[in-house]
């Protein structure tokens, strides 16, 4: 087996911010700790602050963004850093692109770093999209001769030629972006950084920006860290993440093991479920909860689903049914189904009466989905209760070992089939 060909290296990696004023408070301490710096000694203030929890509010003036983060990178990999909001994901890679330097630890890297971290990031407002190109490529250490022998690849890729000599300032979130992207990627370093920022692009954009990322580690051999929150791109595009919590690494590994780790601790409150106060003498929908293949409200295609209802009975009723659909993003129903399915009768004596519906293997398109529910009586009779909008869910597809593009005009539900292929 042969020797790793280690990239890039974070040891012993901690992050620290203090809240509110930069100082010290005196400038006699200010200059203290300038002095200490410039020795390579140790902040003389440095305290033990809090673990970066935006969940609770802190005591403490400082607060610790990333503690103790440690991982290698091989040539040629591809990261992927997954976590929640607040988790330390983009503080990790400012510091990996040594946009800002660690509290403690190092990073050790081979060859040059491009970033693509925030929107207009490194580049000149008042510069036009062709000088801001030379102008990164400089800070990326390249000769004018090698910028020239990639520009029209990169403003070919961006789809800006037709504003490339205009001041990058009149551009569109959108077209900074894509011509970030284009000059990261084509003045080819040996590790590009990317963060949650290709979200800006357009679908089309964010298709080739995933193709080219593939690309450079598939086909040239360099290395690309990724930050996304979109497990599908995650998923299609690494081979292994770490996963952020609170500023502590939390696990490592292969891609699917990450992501199935990831949803299983993201856990989501009863927030989404939907619940009422019983009416008097009137019935009523008391509540309804989605149960999906993760507790994160996240459902994996094919997998099962439960639906679980709480019904108010104050009274007998004959021929009641309960229904429901799932709705999509654009509110069309994509599936509804009803207790006619079910032999057993309901709400013929008075109470609450509780009902689940599972559906063995649920294969809906990846996306975001709430549902519609109908209390009603006999076929053409008393509606008694209608909701809609309620236990909002995503369905991803990671697990089809293939390629599966999100495509937003296809179709919405996928069934199982056999094939019986002979020749004649």
């Amino acid at each position: 087996m042969g020797k790793k060909d280690i990239i890039l290296k974070a040891e012993n990696i901690s992050k620290q911010y203090r809240l509110g004023l930069v100082g010290t408070g005196t400038i006699g301490a200010d200059l203290n700790r300038w002095w200490h710096s410039i020795r390579g000694k140790e902040d003389p203030y440095l305290k033990i602050g809090e673990s970066n929890d935006r969940s609770t509010k802190g005591e403490s003036n400082y607060v610790w963004a990333l503690n103790d983060i440690n991982f290698e990178v091989e040539r040629g990999e591809v990261l992927g850093i997954i976590g929640k909001n607040g988790a330390g994901k983009s503080t990790l890679l400012k510091i990996l692109s040594k946009v800002t330097s660690p509290t403690t630890g190092e990073i050790k890297t081979k060859g040059r770093i491009a970033s693509l971290l925030e929107v207009g990031t490194g580049f000149h407002g008042e510069m036009t999209g062709r000088e801001n190109i030379f102008l990164n490529g400089a800070i990326l250490g390249m000769t004018k001769k090698e910028i020239k022998s990639k520009i029209d690849e990169i403003i070919d890729f961006s789809g800006c030629e037709r504003y490339i000599d205009t001041p990058v300032k009149r551009y569109s979130s959108g077209m900074t972006v894509r011509l970030a992207f284009a000059v990261a990627a084509f003045l080819e370093p040996e590790i590009l950084v990317v963060d949650e920022v290709l979200a800006v692009g357009d679908a089309e954009f964010q298709k080739k920006a995933i193709g080219k990322m593939q690309d450079i580690s598939k086909g040239e051999g360099r290395t690309v860290l990724f930050v996304s929150h979109n497990m599908q791109s995650i998923s299609s595009l690494t081979n292994r993440c770490i996963v952020l919590e609170k500023g502590n690494k939390i696990f490592d590994g292969n891609t699917s093991d990450s992501i199935d780790f990831y949803l299983k601790n993201n856990k989501v409150t009863e927030e989404n479920d939907y619940k009422a106060e019983p009416i008097k003498d009137l019935p009523n929908i008391l509540g309804v909860s989605v149960k999906t293949s993760n507790v994160s409200k996240v459902h994996i295609f094919g997998e099962p689903l439960e639906i679980s209802f709480r019904l108010n009975v104050p009274f007998s009723l004959k021929g009641a049914s309960l229904s429901f659909q799932i709705v999509d993003k654009h509110e069309s129903p994509i599936l509804h189904m009803w207790t006619f399915d079910s032999e057993k009768e309901m709400c013929r004596k008075p109470g609450v009466w509780k009902l689940k519906c599972v559906i063995p293997k649920l294969r809906l398109y990846m996306g975001d989905y709430t549902l519609k529910v109908y209390f009603t009586g006999p076929p053409g009779g008393e509606k008694y209760d209608i909701i809609e909008g309620v236990c909002p869910f995503k369905v991803e597809m990671f697990k089809i070992y293939r390629e599966f593009e999100f495509r937003p005009n296809t179709c919405k539900y996928i069934e199982d089939s056999n094939w019986l292929i002979n020749q004649e």
